[in-house]
């Protein structure tokens, strides 16, 4: 029987009296390989219930942050902020809604149409909400060259939340900004289909959670909503519409919206609560200042107490997503940090960031990416780390990101020389844009996410249709750490690669 390792989070400060640095002459310029016990006890400390699944905002915020900037610093780093007020930390202001009552009526042509109350979530932009309305269906919500396809001033509208794929178009705008520009163009409330294969009582205990939206991007319709499959039915049929073949015809890049002769009574009463959170960042200071940076980065956040007081377990503590891969940010610095401690310093500057409200939309790499403690430019390549502890031990190495940014050829190279096989096809890719390096990446950052967990989609299927965002994601007798010891040492590899000017030297941007 698998049993849960539910430790108490070591005290902090006894944390670093453990991990204190070794002293230079007894250091090695090539430490032993990151073992797997060394990843299992991060872990172990960060998806602890002491940390209470490490919401924004939260006691589990505090506890999370602290422990990282203190191990960070145990190993040598300095902070990588431009605060002296309160170093290592930059504060992410953020936009909190949690709904807590809704009303769903709906009118066809003078009949009650019977719509399941718990097919329908909805969340106000307010502390009170009521838009009603003849919905359009808008398909995709965008036309082949990405424009809007209906005018949407004060409608409600139904969206497909698939992504867009017409023949011949270039890439489409994502589900999350399809919204916003249908909210930045007055619609009055934004209705999406539930996605195809998600799990409905999943999803809705995860909505439930609430939203969030950077401060400085708090934009969006008075009224959100997801539909499950059966109430979109129903809103189709009783326009007459085969739903199958309004779907099929979305498809099509000469699709027209349909306005359904529905009418929507939609009400909300929703928490808000603006707040600050903090990206955590740290700097392992190179040899050649000026020379450019390499970021390694994660996020810190999962979350929370998710689940109500009924609930046998209410924490959703997050081990692999990702605990796992702060545990290999944090591995990985302690390495290269002791090399430097024995007279093998790195080139370049070397920042390792933990981000916030990734699991709420990239927000924290998205804050980062607006107010970077380093110039952009400078920032020579990003490595995300996420969802680790999947992959078995010797496991091949995919991109997220391949053939994106000219740096395949770089890591399949490291990979291949630290004994990695490599997955040399694209499949990853359908995950670029639902991780940290995305946002990076949008600014110009030639960012990669290289690992296992994403070399056997499989696998990673069986992590995503179980455990992924439930209270079961925790740390186990039985979670597969030798990939996730063997990315933190291919890490370790790549970060020398990369923060060495004799072997990686790109042009300026912009030649």
């Amino acid at each position: 029987m698998i049993t849960c390792i539910r430790r108490r989070a070591l005290s902090v400060l006894a944390l670093v009296a453990v991990a204190s640095p070794v002293p230079a002459a007894m250091a090695e310029a090539r430490p032993a390989p990151i073992s797997e016990s060394e990843v299992r006890s991060h872990i172990a400390v960060l998806a602890s219930d002491e940390f209470e699944g490490r919401a924004p905002g939260t006691a589990g915020e505090t506890r999370t942050l602290d422990y990282l900037a203190k191990t960070w610093a145990s190993y040598g780093l300095v902070s990588g902020t431009n605060d002296t007020t309160r170093p290592w930390f930059q504060p992410v202001p953020l936009v909190e809604r949690k709904p807590y009552g809704q009303a769903v009526s709906a009118v066809a042509r003078g009949k009650a149409l019977a719509l399941k109350e718990d097919g329908v979530v909805l969340a106000g932009r307010n502390p009170t909400d009521r838009v009603t309305g003849e919905p359009v269906f808008v398909g995709f919500g965008v036309k082949a060259d990405g424009t809007l396809n209906a005018d949407v001033q004060g409608r409600v509208v139904l969206m497909l939340s698939a992504e867009p794929k017409f023949a011949g178009a270039a890439k489409l705008p994502n589900l999350r900004d399809r919204q916003k520009m249908l909210a930045d163009a007055g619609a009055a409330a934004v209705l999406i289909t539930a996605p195809e294969g998600a799990s409905w009582g999943a999803l809705r205990a995860q909505l439930a959670n609430g939203s969030m939206r950077l401060a400085s991007d708090d934009k969006g319709a008075k009224i959100g909503g997801v539909l499950r499959g059966d109430v979109t039915q129903a809103l189709m049929r009783a326009a007459r519409l085969s739903p199958d073949d309004a779907i099929a015809s979305a498809q099509d890049a000469a699709f027209a919206p349909i306005t359904l002769p529905v009418t929507l009574d939609l009400a909300t009463s929703t928490q808000v609560r603006a707040f600050a959170s903090h990206n955590v960042i740290g700097k392992l200071p190179g040899a050649r200042p000026g020379s450019g940076a390499v970021i390694v980065l994660g996020h810190w956040d999962h979350f929370g107490i998710c689940r109500s007081e009924e609930a046998e377990d209410r924490i959703c503590n997050g081990a692999v997503d990702n605990a796992s891969g702060m545990a290999v940010l944090l591995t990985v610095a302690e390495r290269l940090a002791r090399s430097a401690g024995a007279g093998a310093p790195l080139d370049r500057d070397v920042y390792f960031m933990g981000t916030t409200a990734e699991e709420r939309g990239l927000l924290g790499a998205y804050h980062f990416a607006d107010n970077p403690v380093v110039p952009l430019d400078q920032i020579l390549v990003a490595l995300n780390i996420d969802t680790v502890a999947i992959a078995p031990k010797g496991a091949p190495v995919a991109l997220v990101g391949r053939g994106e940014n000219g740096l395949d050829e770089i890591v399949d190279q490291v990979a291949i020389a630290a004994g990695r096989t490599v997955d040399s096809d694209t499949e990853a890719n359908a995950f670029i844009r639902r991780q940290d390096g995305w946002a990076l990446a949008a600014k110009g950052v030639k960012s990669i996410m290289a690992g296992g967990s994403f070399a056997d989609m499989a696998l990673l299927q069986a992590f995503l249709t179980t455990v992924y965002h439930q209270p079961d994601d925790e740390l186990t007798d039985a979670t597969p750490l030798g990939g996730a010891a063997d990315d933190a040492n291919l890490h370790v590899d790549l970060v020398r690669h990369f923060a060495d000017e004799a072997k990686y030297n790109p042009a300026p941007t912009g030649d």
